[in-house]
């Protein structure tokens, strides 16, 4: 039953001259953050390394590219993979990658941006995982994502849960399921947010979920906004119960980027989440 927290700067000594976490499961960082080849960052990495396991998830491969791949962060990447040794490495189902102009350089946008849900994305978004997986030599997680904005339909769109199977079907990848995003759409769509998030969680094939992230949202009076800034919502724990419910005990991490509150409120979240999963387990 392993949960663990997003770990950042602020709490990197707190985590490292503390006494052991004996319940904390794994660290997840980001991993462009520590692409140097050395320095104070990857030493730090490295220390945490040897008292936790540590997930890497990224936020620059843009996957749904139909660019490709920028092969310098791929080989950064797979160059922190071999030094770190991390229990999974994770991704969005996004795109950032394109030319300007049609024959012009290609420009990373710094931005996780949606991809259509077609099977022309499908494509794409396959083949550029199985070029990730092949030069990491290991399962790429892929996290599904919070949009403000939509493709247009053009008749050929296919639900997201279903996209997703095809996805782990085709490529051997496995998903990270956000709750939170889940949420957050259904919210800005003006959906039930629970039993959207739910729903999505019913359609999905058994085992193809590698990872949950948990975070909180910000709600202004014209979006939500996933902004990783506040405890956990209990529209995102029901969604959680029931993904227990029908996924089994998936690692789980708290996700919280934005207004860092003290380590123990984050530790105390993630014993939230190990708590409901051994209780659940347990019926």
């Amino acid at each position: 039953m392993s949960t663990g927290i997003g770990w950042r700067q602020p709490h990197y000594r707190e985590l490292l001259d503390g006494p052991p976490r004996s319940g904390l499961g794994f660290l997840e960082v980001h991993s462009e953050n520590f692409f140097a080849e050395g320095g104070a960052a990857l030493a730090v990495l490295a220390e945490g390394r040897a008292r936790h396991p540590v997930s890497l998830h990224g936020v620059g491969l843009a996957l749904g590219s139909a660019a490709g791949l920028d092969e310098a962060h791929l080989a950064r990447l797979a160059a922190l993979v071999r030094r770190i040794e991390p229990v999974r490495v994770s991704d969005h189902a996004s795109f950032a990658r394109a030319p300007l102009q049609a024959g012009g350089p290609v420009v990373h946008g710094s931005d996780l941006l949606p991809i259509a849900f077609t099977p022309a994305a499908l494509d794409i978004l396959v083949a550029n995982v199985q070029r990730v997986q092949e030069r990491l030599r290991r399962p790429l997680l892929v996290e599904n994502l919070s949009a403000y904005l939509q493709w247009h339909d053009e008749g050929d769109a296919m639900p997201e849960a279903a996209f997703f199977n095809a996805l782990t079907r085709r490529s051997g990848c496995q998903l990270l399921l956000d709750l939170n995003n889940l949420v957050v759409n259904a919210l800005n769509a003006g959906a039930d947010p629970v039993a959207t998030a739910c729903g999505f969680v019913d359609a999905l094939d058994a085992g193809s979920v590698g990872e949950i992230h948990l975070a909180g949202h910000a709600v202004t009076p014209d979006l939500v906004i996933d902004d990783h800034g506040s405890r956990v919502p209990p529209s995102v724990w029901a969604a959680y119960v029931h993904a227990v419910q029908c996924l089994g005990t998936v690692p789980t991490l708290i996700e919280w980027d934005t207004d860092l509150p003290a380590l123990d409120v984050l530790l105390a979240e993630a014993d939230q989440a190990r708590q409901l999963q051994h209780g659940l387990a347990a019926r």
